[in-house]
């Protein structure tokens, strides 16, 4: 080998484990084109685009490709009820693709949700796909630990999430261990310092940061096995049919009149303890107020949290249907197909059973009883406000003063992740342009005592 081979076989840089595509069709737009392309070179990899860039038709392409090129079979894993939209997606695009829950192979490609990964033998497929891969997040979540094993020695991978890490590193760590790559402790060791200042770390959570010198290391790794994108100018194309509608976000304060338990007068919530007594004090002001706001539109998607909220807002809004934890994965699914068509006016669920992977553009007016959590806010909104939406969403969040921390603190998440994902693309860009370059014009031998 020459010298700058050897040099490359030192670094962290994922290698090319594909080939090249077999199959690119017409209705792939040019920036879904390129990622095809870069995904079966990679073989192994991950694609953090925005919702509605694309990522079904994407993974159906790259999972047909497999399938021309090795005649085994894949499988795809996707939240509850998008198995559905993946079938359908299938018919559109000319990718067949059939649902199974019983652990076998329906056809050559296959689609699941991940509850049923269990079910399934890994030697049956040749490749995976993770759509809404962010369920694999959790470093020590059993959904990860299912998903990391299943795909432990498959030669074909892909990962595909709007939301990469939004707030947490540690989420491109296990997407890699997923992939093959870096494990996720071998990448905290490689890139980040532990901050927490606990005195036993044994029982506090790991807080990461980026160690200085490693910032252009870390992104030129990620790029290595990863492309994002929020808008396909991100890889260099034109932005003329994804151009988001307006996004209207209104919050709606209500003043709790009644005195915490224990307090002889009402007072603002300061502890979270008061915070989840302020809730359950206002919640029928809360739910008067979801009441009014939906009868404006003609079909509403209703976000909270509590299962006293969803029942409750269930027996006070009219024409309204809950997709509850209690409800099996049929059930589930059957629902929330039935709010896609259009059947049902008002669907009330949790962010955590119905936020990921849906496209519900025919509708543009939700509710929110918010939470600290960003990434359900986010996901839970971009199943209405995503491209393919011809008109402007409207997202009522009805809070109460107590939970002015709530609020901001979503908001401080928001801005972090905005720029963290710019920074995601910037990092992307200039470690591939760089990678371009022909730094070492002539070959140099290997020196014989190497």
């Amino acid at each position: 080998m020459d010298y700058r081979e050897f040099i490359e076989t030192k670094s962290q840089l994922s290698g090319n484990f594909g080939f090249k595509p077999l199959f690119v069709p017409d209705y792939l737009f040019d920036f879904q084109k390129h990622l095809v392309e870069w995904a079966l070179m990679k073989g192994r990899s991950a694609i953090f685009a925005d919702c509605g860039l694309g990522k079904t038709p994407i993974s159906l392409v790259f999972a047909q490709n497999i399938v021309e090129k090795t005649n085994k079979n894949v499988l795809i894993l996707t939240p509850l009820a998008v198995t559905h939209q993946f079938e359908k997606e299938g018919v559109k695009f000319n990718v067949e693709c059939k649902k199974s829950r019983n652990g076998k192979a329906n056809g050559k490609i296959t689609v699941t949700n991940y509850q049923q990964l269990e079910k399934f033998d890994s030697n049956d497929f040749v490749g995976c796909v993770c759509d809404e891969s962010s369920a694999i997040k959790n470093f020590t979540g059993q959904t990860k630990k299912n998903v990391t094993r299943f795909m432990n020695k498959m030669p074909y991978r892909l990962c595909g999430t709007a939301t990469p890490s939004p707030n947490d590193y540690v989420e491109l760590g296990t997407t890699s261990e997923a992939l093959g790559d870096l494990a996720c402790m071998d990448m905290c060791s490689q890139f980040f310092r532990d901050t927490s200042n606990d005195k036993n770390p044994q029982w506090s959570t790991p807080k990461y940061e980026l160690k200085g010198h490693a910032i252009s290391d870390f992104w030129r790794w990620v790029s290595s096995w990863a492309r994002a994108c929020r808008k396909p100018s991100d890889l260099g194309y034109n932005d003329k049919e994804f151009i988001l509608p307006d996004l209207v976000e209104h919050e709606h304060v209500i003043d709790c009149t009644k005195p915490l338990p224990g307090e002889l007068f009402p007072k603002v919530a300061k502890t979270l303890n008061d915070q989840r007594n302020e809730r359950k004090a206002t919640i029928n002001e809360r739910i008067e107020k979801v009441n009014n706001l939906c009868e404006k539109h003609s079909l509403s998607v209703i976000w909270a949290h509590y299962n006293y909220e969803t029942d409750m807002l269930e027996k006070e809004i009219k024409d309204s249907v809950q997709v509850s934890g209690s409800d099996s994965d049929d059930q589930k699914e059957e629902k929330f197909i039935a709010f896609g068509k259009g059947e049902i006016k008002r669907l009330i669920t949790k962010p955590r059973i119905g936020a990921w992977g849906l496209n519900w553009q025919h509708c543009n007016h939700m509710t929110f009883f918010p939470s600290h959590s960003y990434e359900q806010y986010y996901q839970g909104v971009r199943r209405c406000w995503r491209f393919g939406q011809k008109r402007k969403v409207n997202v009522d969040i009805i809070t109460t003063n107590g939970e002015a921390a709530v609020s901001s603190n979503i908001k401080r998440k928001s801005h972090d992740a905005e720029i963290m994902f710019e920074k995601l693309v910037e990092y992307m860009n200039n470690e591939l342009l760089i990678n371009k370059k022909e730094f070492i014009k002539n070959k140099l031998e290997l020196p014989h005592w190497l």
